[in-house]
């Protein structure tokens, strides 16, 4: 491709509404453009990036025996009524009504579509197993679109679903799967972790993430120092340790006191007042799960884990309660709350169990009560881990402790069982001649997050560095000038050969000054830049950078392709 025959809009500064630097990069590099909140303009640079990764995507999927196919984008409010999702899924869900007043939504996922097809076309076990996917454009209404496409509302996704007879085929399908998305974030070049997770709204009772790991990525990756252990935050299982200091404490149990604290709501204010630790306090939430209250009781220096307490619970929907709820489930007002002789159900974590002589709301208001026991004071319905894990806590399977990173999530694989076939009717008969519901298995892929994941993998301050295998191009030559010579003359040949030996190559033709070519090339992160001088070509020389290295490398002008199609193919 020609430069001054593209349209690759590059600016000098980073854009205002940019918070992170996939984002002022894609949009500095001519990648995106905005239309409105969350939603892109996917420019020829960034489209080409994202088809690599779909090609990769599509290959490795194949490979697995996955099988392509379209769904539609607008889907009815039936088969969401069906699985139970309509409501469930809350206001992601963009709903429309066509001309008839008919209720439809704006996909943000197909496992109701794909499972309607499945059941009206698959009847025999023979039928089986079955794996089909798609690559296709979804939207989810984000109350808060941020971070460009990393968080957008329109995004571009890899979904899979398979079917199988039982689970011991479903189990098959889902490592199956797993291998194929290793091969796949091997071959985009991206340094990734595999970590177990929660099955969130999708459902299911088993599944894995696929982080990119970055630094400004916004999930937390927590993994053992010592064992392979990995999860994100959500899912991260917290060893007890049975010598908390908590058993430690002193044996005599004291009586309960009812203490002032005038307008002190928060722990902090409250273990500041009272000069203690904020250990030392019992925090008490209230929540509501399926439309009735819970309380959710934690240490004062934690927080609750959401995903935990909701599979705790066993509910589909679970929210923080509003200040009315609060007042109508406990008589008091957020800030007083206390477990004590609470009327709702009361869901306490692990750490609690040993706990004596604790502090805690009075359930009235400008009071608190001290010297709280568990066992002596709180009908406690179950004990659980239901807090966020931490630096230092214990590895739930084996004796190291856990640390933490940053990553990105790109992929999801999940273990749905028969969530959507048994609300749905998708059965097939047996060898037997029994029906039996399909075991399904549900597997995504963020094409345009991987994108900018990529992006905040690798970049420096000229610009972004991409992996050779997802670059838009894979080698940019730079002609020192366009006037009627031997520069411009060797870099059309050049090209031309380049590209008939099938690399992705652009050719900046433009008449601008080396500087700016330069830095337009540094900028769009381009792997191999080849520059052509006349007093290189008088010396029989070609110069040879590549975007993830600083020195420049003089090659011979009779072995420049070969060692240019080294560099690209070892790269890729």
């Amino acid at each position: 491709m020609l430069y001054s025959k593209y349209f690759l809009p590059t600016t000098k500064e980073d854009p205002a509404e940019a918070e992170i630097i996939s984002h002022k990069l894609m949009l500095r590099s001519g990648m995106i453009r905005k239309l409105s909140a969350g939603i892109y303009t996917y420019l020829p640079l960034g489209l080409k990036s994202i088809r690599k990764v779909e090609k990769i995507v599509r290959e490795e999927m194949n490979k697995a025996g996955a099988i392509e196919l379209l769904m539609p984008s607008i889907q009815p409010a039936e088969i969401w009524e069906t699985s139970g999702r309509w409501d469930f899924y809350g206001k992601e869900l963009l709903r429309v009504k066509d001309r008839h007043s008919r209720n439809y939504c704006i996909g943000p996922t197909h496992e109701e579509v794909i499972t309607d097809l499945v059941k009206n076309d698959v009847h025999s076990y023979r039928q089986l197993p079955l794996n089909l996917y798609q690559i296709q454009t979804k939207f989810r209404d984000e109350v808060r679109p941020r971070f460009g496409v990393m968080r957008g509302r329109e995004f571009i996704m890899k979904d899979a679903y398979s079917f199988d007879r039982d689970e011991e085929g479903a189990e098959e399908s889902y490592w199956k799967m797993h291998a194929a998305y290793c091969s796949i974030f091997k071959r985009l070049g991206l340094e990734y972790k595999v970590v177990e997770a929660d099955t969130g709204s999708i459902g299911g009772n088993f599944s894995h993430e696929f982080m990119v790991l970055a630094d400004t990525g916004e999930d937390q990756i927590v993994s053992c120092n010592l064992c392979d252990y990995a999860a994100n935050l959500e899912k991260a299982e917290i060893k007890q340790d049975l010598k908390t200091p908590f058993q430690e404490q002193l044996l005599s149990i004291e009586q309960i006191q009812q203490i002032h604290t005038p307008d002190k709501r928060t722990i902090n204010e409250v273990s500041s007042y009272l000069g203690k630790s904020p250990k030392d306090l019992i925090k008490t939430m209230i929540f509501i799960a399926d439309k009735e209250p819970v309380a959710a009781i934690i240490q004062g220096n934690h927080e609750i884990n959401h995903a935990k307490l909701k599979n705790i619970l066993n509910v589909d929907m679970l929210e923080t309660a509003t200040l009315k709820e609060v007042k109508d489930a406990t008589g008091c007002e957020p800030g007083f709350i206390g477990p004590v002789d609470l009327k709702i159900r009361i869901i306490a974590d692990n750490s609690l169990k040993s706990m004596n002589n604790f502090i805690t709301g009075a359930n009235k208001k400008d009071y608190h009560l001290k010297n709280i026991n568990t066992e002596r004071d709180l009908k406690v319905e179950t004990f659980a881990d239901i807090r966020n894990a931490e630096t230092g806590d214990l590895c739930p399977r084996c004796n190291g402790v856990l640390t933490f990173k940053k990553g990105i999530e790109v992929g999801h694989i999940f273990k749905l069982g028969t969530k959507y076939s048994q609300k749905m009717s998708a059965s097939f008969l047996d060898q037997n001649g029994k029906g039996k519901h399909i075991i399904m298995g549900c597997y995504g892929i963020g094409i345009t997050r991987i994108v900018a994941a990529a992006i905040e993998q690798g970049h420096d301050k000229d610009g972004i560095i991409f992996p050779d295998s997802i670059a838009p191009f894979n080698v940019i030559i730079i002609p020192i000038t366009v006037k009627p010579g031997q520069a411009i003359d060797k870099a059309i040949s050049l090209y031309n050969e380049l590209t008939a030996a099938g690399i992705d190559v652009l050719l900046d033709d433009r008449n601008e000054r080396p500087g700016i070519k330069f830095k337009d090339a540094d900028l769009t992160g381009i792997p191999c830049r080849i520059t052509v001088g006349d007093k290189g070509l008088a010396r029989g020389i070609l110069e040879l950078k590549t975007r993830n290295q600083d020195n420049i490398t003089e090659i011979p002008i009779e072995k420049a392709i070969e060692i240019i199609m080294e560099k690209v193919t070892l790269n890729i």
